[in-house]
């Protein structure tokens, strides 16, 4: 660098000028969801969270098919087909909300039309992904169950020939979108291993009663599926796969969403830490001139970047098509965990004011605490990435 080059200003929003890794293309898809979220969510997802609701969720569904967030990075039938980075951008944008609606658009678009675009006959793919892709139709995928979270392999859900038809039994647990779901893709046991099924929602012997009294992802559909003799015919199974490799595929897609918006819910939780601190006043003088409190929101900055920098990595590693399962792991166990822990700092820098619902901080801690949880636990990826570490399986 020259003796007369200028350096460019400090950003404490982007400390490290990770804007600079973005194309306008990537500023552009960032700032449409992020105005879509400061006006559709933010000033009223404290009120669904207390009331543990989501209401007008078709709407908002077909509003985010209109901005073109749902099944954003596949191609075709209706879809954007936009980089992994973009897709990226909008789960933080979104979970910097609230990571329900990130989690509407996560199970719509990474799960349910993932597994139909991957797996899926031309048929299905032509029947159902213009209206998911739209928001027309709600999606919801069928994998984990009462007695059988962490090892799908062991799941009960049966589906047996009859004839030229399917019919499925089973049950399973803490399903988003599916109450209001048009279609679910579930998975089940079969003669010939796990295969996945296209439900419509109006099949007789389906249900998808909620689940109420959750004290985390409050605005956020979440159910429970039944499936009591339910009859399909031969074409609602995905041709393209058989065994776990289809759920799990479309769950590495799922968690990457998972990588940048856990990051939006730790900047969410960050950006009101600053801001309290700067303006709160003890002892005659704001807390954010307090050495204890500037230490906090350092290190809040610091994993936080750090994160987000780990997203980006990750996003062109997909868009590059090298991105593997357990790089995804990586990802989700860091940044979910330190998501969780800038959200408790923060809520140490607000105090009491860190429970009210008038910040946004309590209620981003307690949903990261299922995300924490959802599609892999930490212990499991921690078991993955030490089986690729080592070459030894800890899961058996």
């Amino acid at each position: 660098m020259s003796a007369s080059a200028k350096l460019p200003p400090f950003d404490p929003a982007d400390p490290l000028g990770l804007d600079d890794l973005l194309e306008p293309e990537d500023l552009a898809v960032r700032d449409t969801v992020r105005a879509w979220a400061g006006d559709r969510v933010l000033p009223y997802v404290a009120d669904w969270y207390e009331k543990g609701e989501l209401p007008g969720i078709r709407e908002l569904a077909r509003e985010l098919g209109g901005i073109g967030v749902l099944g954003m990075p596949l191609s075709g039938y209706g879809c954007a087909g936009t980089s992994a980075v973009q897709y990226g951008l909008a789960c933080l944008e979104l979970e910097a909300a609230d990571s329900g609606i990130r989690s509407l658009v996560s199970v719509q678009g990474s799960l349910a039309m993932y597994a139909i675009h991957r797996f899926g006959s031309e048929e299905q793919k032509q029947r159902w992904l213009p209206g998911m892709a739209a928001g027309e139709v709600i999606g919801c995928f069928g994998l984990t169950e009462p007695d059988h979270g962490s090892d799908p392999a062991a799941m009960r859900t049966y589906a047996k020939r009859d004839g030229g038809d399917w019919v499925l039994n089973g049950r399973k647990m803490w399903i988003t979108n599916g109450s209001v779901a048009g279609v679910a893709v579930v998975w089940a046991q079969t003669d010939d291993g796990i295969r996945g099924f296209v439900v419509p929602a109006d099949s007789a012997g389906f249900s998808a009663p909620e689940i109420k009294h959750k004290w985390s992802l409050r605005a956020s559909v979440t159910s429970e599926l039944v499936l009591d003799d339910v009859r399909l015919p031969d074409d609602a199974v995905l041709p393209e796969v058989t065994g776990l490799r289809g759920p799990l595929g479309c769950l590495t897609h799922a968690r990457y969403g998972i990588v940048w918006g856990a990051m939006g819910a730790a900047r969410a939780c960050f950006e009101a830490a600053v801001d309290y601190a700067k303006s709160r006043e003890q002892f005659g003088r704001p807390i954010g001139g307090f050495q204890l409190t500037q230490a906090k929101l350092a290190d809040m900055a610091v994993e936080l970047h750090k994160g987000l920098l780990l997203a980006h990595h990750l996003g062109r590693r997909m868009d590059a098509g090298r991105l593997r399962p357990e790089q995804v792991s990586f990802g989700k166990l860091n940044n979910v965990r330190e998501a969780i822990d800038i959200c408790r700092t923060a809520r140490t820098i607000l105090g009491a004011n860190g429970i009210s619902l008038e910040y946004p901080v309590m209620r981003h801690a307690t949903n990261l605490e299922s995300v924490l949880t959802y599609e892999g636990t930490v212990e499991m990826h921690q078991l993955v990435l030490g089986k690729a570490l080592t070459g030894i399986d800890a899961f058996r």
